[in-house]
């Protein structure tokens, strides 16, 4: 999906009036008209940043529910139900960048040679085990495939070298991703 630069400036406004709302500084209208894009039913996170450092990210790898709908929401988990954060202060709310990436739908893959670098993002699955990492992750880390590979094992609660084993399940995706910062909000 290819979003326009108000459809991404949209997605953004609702990002942030989410956040907003549950300190009780915005009431976000859900009847606003949206371009079709903006209803198509798709994978989201939203990531949140302060001084370039993780503050929360939370989303959907698939989703039944129009794109707005599922920023909304994901925006607010990411806020407040990282559970590898405390819930987002109001004195951290001026400081935050919001970062949204738009999933396309994840693609097994058989040979990690299908894999590339800075243009997918990955999902590793061993059983009851999975790890999502975003394809903006490597590139910020400046990993190589194998790096990549491993760190999402890692996330999913495997052995580093899991991806390696032929029961273990990869699959790849590609994102649209924009930031407040991008797009000059």
């Amino acid at each position: 999906m290819k979003l326009n630069i108000e459809d991404k400036k949209t997605l953004l406004k609702i990002a942030r009036e989410s956040i907003e709302e549950e300190f009780g500084l915005k009431t976000v209208d859900s009847n606003q008209y949206f371009s079709p894009a903006l209803n198509e039913q798709c994978g989201v996170f939203v990531t949140l940043n302060i001084n370039g450092q993780l503050r929360g990210c939370i989303g959907y790898i698939i989703n039944n529910k129009p794109l707005y709908e599922t920023v909304y929401e994901v925006a607010k988990k990411s806020a407040f139900e990282d559970p590898r954060f405390y819930p987002l202060s109001l004195e951290e709310l001026s400081e935050i960048e919001i970062e949204i990436s738009v999933l396309s739908k994840p693609k097994k893959i058989n040979s990690i040679d299908e894999i590339k670098v800075g243009e997918h993002g990955l999902i590793v699955q061993k059983g009851v085990f999975h790890g999502l990492l975003l394809p903006q992750v490597a590139t910020k880390y400046n990993w190589n495939k194998i790096e990549f590979l491993e760190h999402t094992c890692k996330k999913a609660g495997l052995d580093k070298n899991e991806w390696k084993d032929p029961q273990t399940i990869i699959e790849i995706f590609s994102a649209e991703v924009f930031s407040e910062y991008d797009i000059g909000e």
